[in-house]
């Protein structure tokens, strides 16, 4: 221990209980550095001094374990994806301390990684890391978390492949018996596979035709209409005295893993390129392109936040301009010459209506209360919007 001088600052030199050296700066007086170096062997001796508790040191495998019992488990049904991660922290780091793992012994784990899988894997497990890191902080295992200002990969989340029409005919077809019924709810519910798996008949409201899915992505109850179709299968579905679940085997235990036979089910259709997630978006795309607003479609999805559904908003562009046309045409009067009739206003031929006999109406509009005779045609509302159009082509307005 002792104080020596370094250019114009004064330096004192000690050694903490755990036998680690440290060096502070003091002002540019040696009596004052005196003074401070006797006040660190006062604390070191009666133990009190402040940065022993910083400098305990904890092995990262302690810290994971701790972390999944205690946090990712209770909370988390991604609880696996954790240990996962974990499993291959553990294996590079070593026995490492908190202390010694450093940004850059991560920002090395990033490229290492980053020639193995994709970057949206690498970007889970430095979310999982960091977290691990938070909750160290959190709990007073370190007092600064370096591993904060790793960045992610930039991921570019725009995949949103769907079916066609003609795909989802095949796609039924192939399916089995048991997968067909789960396919089925997923292209018209747009519910996740874990949810449709998990689904139990105490879930099904077969009177108001609403299905509540509880184990959801957010761990918020949701709520979906059955249509016609989803209702007709799920009646047909026989109910297994030994198990609450929707879908099981004979034996009562659900279906845990589907990937199999929906895989061979895509190779009889003839389609590529597909997983059992892009149900989902299959649903919403064919919500969006038939005229749905995307704050329902949200809701159907049950997405936390909007920015989430927009990227179904690019599907909408011909109903937009529809719209934007139907305005013009009501401010056609503004501009247009007194006298000089207006020009009818065709309907955007990408828009078609499909007639649906169970309501007597069309997919992609509904039959206004108010509907009255407009020069021998029916004049209908979109189900999105209070505009009037008849199915003829000439636009009005309510």
């Amino acid at each position: 221990m002792g104080v020596f001088k370094k250019a114009t600052n004064y330096y004192i030199d000690y050694y903490l209980p755990n036998g680690r050296r440290k060096r502070e700066k003091i002002r540019p007086s040696k009596k004052q550095a005196k003074l401070v170096l006797k006040k660190r062997k006062v604390q070191i001796a009666e133990g009190k001094f402040l940065d022993i508790r910083k400098e305990e040191r904890i092995s990262f495998d302690k810290m994971a374990k701790e972390y999944l019992e205690i946090h990712s488990k209770p909370n988390k049904r991604s609880s696996w994806r954790d240990e996962i991660s974990i499993k291959h922290f553990s294996h590079y780091f070593g026995k490492k301390t908190l202390q010694e793992i450093t940004s850059l012994d991560v920002e090395k784990y990033k490229q290492k990684r980053a020639r193995e899988v994709s970057p949206s894997t690498v970007n889970r497990e430095m979310t999982c890391l960091k977290t691990i890191f938070n909750k160290a902080k959190e709990w007073g295992k370190i007092k600064e978390n370096q591993i904060s200002l790793v960045k992610l990969f930039k991921v570019q989340n725009a995949r949103l492949r769907y079916l066609e029409k003609e795909e989802i005919a095949r796609l039924i077809q192939a399916c089995p018996g048991y997968l067909k019924a789960i396919v089925t709810v997923a292209l018209n519910t747009g519910m996740r596979k874990g949810e449709i798996l998990s689904l139990k008949w105490p879930d099904i409201d077969f009177r108001n035709r609403l299905i509540y899915v509880l184990q959801t992505k957010n761990r918020e109850i949701r709520e979906i209409p059955m249509n016609d179709i989803v209702f007709r299968i799920l009646l047909k579905v026989r109910k297994n005295p030994k198990s609450p679940y929707v879908f099981c085997k004979k034996e009562g235990s659900p279906y845990r893993n589907i990937t199999g036979g929906f895989t061979n089910a895509l190779k009889r259709a003839r389609i590529r390129d597909f997983r059992f997630h892009d149900l989902r978006h299959t649903f919403a795309s064919h919500l969006v392109m038939a005229g749905i607003d995307l704050k329902t479609v949200q809701e159907l999805l049950g997405h936390k936040t909007f920015e989430m559904t927009l990227r179904y908003a690019h599907l909408s562009q011909d109903h937009k301009r529809w719209a934007i046309n139907v305005l013009g045409h009501r401010l056609d009067t503004i501009w247009t010459p007194e006298g000089k009739k207006a020009k009818k206003l065709e309907l955007s031929p990408s828009l078609e209506l499909r007639y649906n006999e169970d309501w007597e109406g069309y997919n992609e509009a509904a039959k206004s209360p108010d509907a009255l005779p407009l020069k021998g045609k029916m004049r209908y509302r979109l189900s999105s919007a209070n505009t009037c159009y008849s199915l003829g082509g000439v636009c009005s307005s309510t």
